[in-house]
């Protein structure tokens, strides 16, 4: 992993297509971001719990079905 901001921007514009658009750019830059966010979560600890988790997918009409061992 690039070990500072301008290494990581380097690393971004070598994966984007030549006809790239700066909306391209910020788009990539956010969900970068967003990941990164979201690790540094998850090493803390802090994950959703199962019914969280079931709540968020039934607000957008999915039902899960689970198992207990």
């Amino acid at each position: 992993m690039p070990a500072n901001l301008k290494q990581e921007l380097h690393a971004l514009a070598e994966h984007l297509p030549e006809n790239a658009t700066w909306k391209d750019v910020l788009y990539e830059a956010y969900v970068h971001q967003e990941i990164e966010a979201g690790l540094v979560e998850a090493r803390r600890g802090e994950f959703a719990t199962d019914e969280e988790v079931k709540d968020a997918f039934a607000k957008w009409g999915v039902q899960i079905e689970t198992e207990v061992d």
